[in-house]
């Protein structure tokens, strides 16, 4: 199969959806779509190369907001019926709620609206689902409780990206996961993967529960039960 996959800039579900993403790419054309904020998070995550090195050759290209600028011509090979699905997972709010009102003003938003207009199906995976409480994981962070203030901060003197504000914060914007920082701390001040709670929006819910009666996307919990259609 062909296959377009695009990525949003949630970290709910991330790791398993490039998980999803690489087990397809053994087996099919796959296009890698990413959102500004995707671009970004996988980065955090240190998730990026990781999709950098699913792509390369003819319907195995990284398109990206930026490459693709504001017309976005590789979503027309959707609307000419090029490829056989898209993905997209996970969905961010902000994503769904532009599908949902017809906006088509970003490379994925405009991938489901050209997908729509080439009868090619499309397979979501939103982050916002289910009402109450949901557990996510958090890319690294400075846990301040554990910070010593060291006179040379070691992870800020190690971190090549310059994303450490010692003995105050990780700057996410440059951070690109690679785990110096964390390795390097003596006072195991800096944490990877922990676990916060967060809540579901009601608008946020609605908005999912509409994207579910437009033609031709069908909705998934997880990027597990796409895989399961393979």
């Amino acid at each position: 199969m062909r296959i377009a996959f695009a990525i949003t800039g949630a970290g709910h579900l991330l790791r398993e959806s490039v998980h999803l993403a690489e087990k397809l790419a053994g087996e099919h054309e796959l296009t890698i779509l990413l959102s500004g904020a995707a671009e970004e998070v996988l980065k955090m995550y240190g998730l990026y190369e990781r999709v950098e090195r699913l792509t390369g050759g003819k319907y195995r290209e990284l398109a990206t907001d930026t490459n693709q600028k504001f017309s976005y011509p590789i979503t027309g090979r959707l609307s000419i019926g090029k490829y056989d699905l898209l993905i997209v997972t996970p969905a961010t709010a902000n994503t769904v709620s532009k599908i949902v009102y017809g906006i088509a003003d970003t490379l994925v938003t405009n991938a489901v609206a050209q997908a729509g207009k080439g009868a090619v199906p499309v397979y979501m995976v939103p982050v916002d689902i289910h009402p109450g409480p949901i557990d996510t994981v958090l890319p690294s962070k400075l846990e301040l409780s554990k910070c010593e203030g060291c006179d040379d901060c070691v992870a800020a003197l190690v971190c090549e990206q310059g994303a450490i504000v010692a003995h105050e914060e990780i700057d996410l914007s440059k951070c690109i996961g690679c785990g110096l920082c964390r390795n390097s701390c003596p006072n195991d001040a800096i944490s990877e993967g922990k676990v916060i709670t967060i809540y579901m929006r009601d608008i946020d819910i609605e908005n999912t529960r509409k994207l579910s009666s437009i033609d031709n996307i069908q909705i998934f919990e997880k990027p597990d039960d796409i895989s399961d259609r393979f």
